[in-house]
């Protein structure tokens, strides 16, 4: 019962949130605050200890948590006697989250997760952490309500050893977030990194390490750059091998596109059902860029069909892009995703059931909990000549069959979808979305990344030109975080390159000037998560590793670096060095820790290749010469456009800078250091010219020295 006689109101406080996840929990019996001074003076008056309870919309165990003790009425009425109880959406507050699973981390041998549940003093400082807590005690392990009850009576009866213990860990805190002197990383530590991949690598499955295993998308990225920078042959393998046990396996929607969260089991067989907005932007990304380096035509049906998922279930009708969908329909983890042979023979007839069956691994016996999650296990080739037909008569009719399965598919109670919007997650998507466009051609993947870039610079943005976390019906709020402005930054440079809209590019130059105003440390030179006016917590956090999206900080700086050549600005590209070499030591010790800044790492040493553009964008020879670039893998390279119809929108691009037309023609300039070739004008000389560009100048010098 709640002691102070008052009737618990977590309901009235957390209905009139706009997270899911909050609204999820509205209707517990536990009295629940969000994170805000209400909540936090409470704490104080009561003198309490706040349980802290972050999850996320799409967490399998945060529901059964909910269910099992959260909605229970006992366990309720302990939370609500002991504890002002606080229940955050990490994805909202993502600086809450890392400060919490910092603790959570380091008083748990290294293991974290969520739901995350964290005992904090009323000053916020962090006395107890795990993750989910069953109901009742276990194999000698308590249950929720008996931790409750050993905390509670533990602040009651020898609070100053609790006291102590936060001292101790917020002090630990304050440790990990110090980074020694800037130092230089250099093309030795990216030939090296080969190696510390090659350690961890499944040769037989794909990926890194043992399961469960998550999508390396920003790793199979880098060692493409690797294969590209030294003809690595080791490398490309890696990122081959991992991009087609993913695309093949049960961890991708083998029906509808895109990708789930994680595989569970080292085969890539058995995902955790959810699906989350940046892992399909990452891993769309990904399977791009690899179809650019390797021509091979899965790793672009993969990507497209990851970028049509997105534009079809994941799209408001403002534009913007919802943050996930759930793994469990109807109360079971992944019902909405697996099949019986017989459901697919009543979809699709006796033959053509029994041939996708075959392909696709749907058996009698299943191949998890006695239902099939649809693979491919075997060729196609293999698969045809057991069914007595040609390869490419079976692909067409598994392309027919697909749809229609998918369309019975949709009759189906879908998984719970958050709807949520978040910058950062748009900025991924945004980002995937004009990439795909300009290495497909397909203008509906530009018309949607421009259209979701109006909503967010238009709806997320305040009056002081700073933008906002997070969107959800018809409310924008929440101060934006480093990663907000860092991926929305480099995705609206990416639209400039492609697009050609200068106004893109000008929005970028805007932001990054927030991000050096408000999260850059003067010092070291890297970038905090948080504006320097953020609400005030126990720890200002920064990190230069990636997690399951790239550094916030490697991305800052990346943008920073290719701005600064549209710009012309050394400034931006010394601050760019900066962010990187403040992470240098840790770099060369974990360089898989930090793979995108071993991107930005790649991008510096030499520099792009300076591709210039001027034609009229939707004539056939401005076309030609666009398309011709494209076919390309040069990942280090910036692009500008000019419409000679509108020169005056080029004024301060040194790129675009007294570019003309030849003999009324499209033309094409290929670059380095504003220093250019004769323009070409036929694509059939593109490539001879952007190939022999794209390889390393020798003569050009590795970067500057080591700051002090």
């Amino acid at each position: 019962m709640n002691t102070t006689g008052e009737v618990p109101s977590g309901a009235n406080r957390l209905i009139h949130e706009t997270s899911p996840y909050l609204l999820q929990h509205a209707h517990n019996p536990v009295d629940w605050y969000p994170w805000g001074g209400d909540a936090l003076a409470r704490a104080r008056e009561l003198d309490r200890l706040i349980l802290l309870s972050i999850g996320y919309s799409a967490c399998h165990w945060c529901h059964v948590m909910e269910r099992e003790s959260f909605e229970d009425p006992s366990i309720a009425a302990l939370m609500n006697e002991h504890f002002v109880n606080i229940k955050v959406d990490r994805e909202e507050r993502p600086d809450i989250d890392e400060i919490y699973m910092a603790a959570t981390v380091a008083l748990n041998q290294g293991q974290g997760g969520w739901p995350m549940t964290v005992f904090l003093t009323p000053e916020c400082e962090p006395v107890f952490a795990g993750t989910y807590f069953p109901p009742t005690d276990r194999f000698g392990r308590p249950g929720f309500p008996s931790l409750l009850t050993m905390i509670a009576r533990a602040w009651k009866d020898d609070r100053a050893s609790l006291r102590n213990q936060a001292q101790l860990l917020r002090q630990h805190l304050q440790a990990t977030t110090r980074i020694g002197p800037r130092t230089l990383v250099s093309e030795v530590e990216l030939r090296g990194t080969v190696e510390h991949y090659a350690r961890v690598f499944d040769a037989q499955f794909g990926g890194f390490g043992p399961a469960p295993k998550f999508p390396p998308a920003t790793s199979v990225s880098l060692l493409l750059r690797l294969y590209h920078r030294f003809n690595d042959e080791h490398a490309l393998e890696m990122a081959r091998r991992t991009l087609d046990a993913m695309a093949l396996g049960g961890m991708y929607d083998q029906i509808g596109g895109g990708f789930a969260r994680y595989a569970t089991d080292r085969k890539w067989l058995v995902p955790h059902f959810e699906k989350m907005l940046y892992d399909n932007a990452l891993l769309a990304g990904a399977y791009l860029e690899a179809h650019q380096a390797t021509g091979s035509s899965l790793y672009r049906r993969i990507a497209c069909e990851t970028l049509d998922y997105v534009l079809r279930e994941m799209t408001s009708p403002e534009g913007g892009f919802f943050s996930s969908t759930d793994a469990d329909s109807e109360g079971q983890e992944g019902k909405f995703f697996v099949w019986r042979p017989e459901e697919i023979v009543d979809i699709l007839g006796e033959e053509r059931g029994r041939w996708f069956n075959t392909f696709y691994d749907i058996t009698q016996e299943g191949n998890w909990e006695g239902v099939s999650i649809p693979n491919c296990p075997r060729p196609m080739e293999d698969v045809a000549r057991d069914l007595g037909l040609n390869a490419r008569e079976l692909d067409s009719a598994l392309d027919a069959a697909r749809e229609l399965v998918y369309q019975a598919r949709v009759t189906r109670v879908p998984p719970g979808l958050d709807d949520k919007i978040l910058t950062a997650w748009n900025g991924l998507m945004i980002n995937a979305l004009a990439e795909g466009y300009r290495i497909t051609g397909l203008q509906s993947y530009l018309n949607a990344a421009c259209r979701a870039a109006a909503f967010l610079l238009d709806t997320l943005m305040d009056e002081h030109g700073c933008l906002l976390r997070t969107y959800r019906n018809g409310k924008a709020h929440l101060a934006a975080y480093l990663e907000d402005y860092a991926y929305l930054s480099e995705a609206l440079i990416t639209l400039y390159e492609v697009g050609g809209d200068v106004r893109h590019l000008r929005a970028a130059e805007r932001l990054l000037g927030v991000v050096l105003a408000q999260f850059a440390d003067p010092d070291s030179g890297a970038f905090y998560h948080t504006a320097k006016d953020h609400e005030r917590l126990i720890v200002r956090y920064r990190e230069g590793s990636d997690g399951a999206t790239p550094s916030a900080n490697a991305v800052a700086a990346l943008a920073l670096a290719r701005i600064s050549y549209h710009l012309d600005r050394e400034d931006l590209r010394d601050a760019a060095r900066q962010a990187i070499e403040a992470y240098g030591q840790m770099i060369v010790q974990h360089p898989r820790a930090f793979a995108k800044s071993l991107h930005v790492v790649d991008f510096l040493l030499d520099g792009p290749v300076e591709l210039a553009l001027v034609g009229v964008p939707d004539s056939p020879d401005t076309k030609g010469l666009y398309r011709a670039v494209a076919a390309h893998y040069l990942p280090n390279r910036i692009q500008a456009q000019g419409d000679p119809r509108a020169p005056e929108s080029w004024a301060g691009l040194q790129l675009l800078a007294g570019k003309t037309l030849v003999d009324g023609h499209a033309a094409l300039y290929v670059c380095r250091n504003f220093a250019c070739e004769r323009p070409i004008v036929h694509p059939t000389e593109v490539s001879a010219a952007v190939g022999r560009r794209s390889q390393r100048d020798p003569g050009i010098a590795a970067g500057p020295a080591a700051a002090d």
